[in-house]
């Protein structure tokens, strides 16, 4: 960004148009939004080998199937944390080439914690459900929402959140309010999707495909955006 004297002619009504002006065009500045969304698709979709490979299955002879997704807790709390502590880092680094702060802090802070709830949810119920099996048969549908809500895809849209307040961004608002119907409403997370023949690993694996690739479809979007912008 640069930026050239402006003189205000005597008006202070122009004056204070004038600041508001450069204080939101150091706001656009000051987004990275594509770098965040890129992060996160990315970690998701290389999330799936984790989760795929480290689900133990076991199926009765009835036909009933139990299964366990170890590998959610052994990738994700770390995954995440990286992830966020490589935002921050991409965010501060832009902003200091550009000459400008950044408000970027509280979405990391914001996305270590959610990664610890998470993490902490997921344990308690691998400890809890398989001695009250009861309580899973079934769950009542806001329960399942609760679930994908503690879920690293459920999460990811809630720090998403904070990242558009703290960027005062309504097109990054817009796209994860429907990012978090998509996870939360639409995709069957906790349950997989596609037919039965095609194996737990391969069902659970594609909402995960989908739900990573909206955020990459949503990167390219606002690195778009933002080309169009500095042009």
């Amino acid at each position: 960004m640069t930026t050239e004297p402006l003189s205000a002619g005597g008006d202070p009504r122009r004056l204070l148009s004038d600041v508001r002006s450069l204080a939101y065009q150091v706001r656009l500045d000051q987004r990275m939004t594509w770098v965040a969304l890129v992060v996160l698709g990315a970690v998701t979709l290389v999330g799936i080998p984790f989760d795929w490979l480290g689900m133990t299955v076991r199926c009765q002879s009835d036909g009933s199937c139990e299964f366990a997704r170890r590998g959610v807790l052994y990738y994700w709390p770390l995954a995440l944390l990286l992830a966020y502590a490589v935002i921050a880092a991409c965010y501060v680094r832009t902003a200091r080439t550009r000459g400008l702060g950044t408000r970027v802090v509280p979405y990391a802070i914001v996305g270590a914690v959610t990664t610890v709830v998470f993490t902490a949810a997921w344990v308690a119920a691998s400890l809890y459900f398989p001695s009250n099996p009861e309580w899973m048969q079934p769950l009542p549908y806001w329960g399942l929402v609760l679930d994908r809500l503690v879920a690293p895809w459920g999460m990811i849209g809630i720090a998403l959140l904070v990242l558009a307040r703290l960027e005062r961004n309504l097109g990054l608002l817009l796209f994860t309010l429907a990012y978090l119907v998509l996870v939360l409403l639409v995709l069957p997370m906790n349950t997989g999707w596609g037919p039965a023949g095609w194996g737990l690993q391969a069902r659970f694996a594609l909402p995960q495909v989908v739900s990573g690739g909206a955020l990459l479809l949503g990167a390219i979007g606002f690195f778009a955006a933002a080309r169009r912008r500095h042009r």
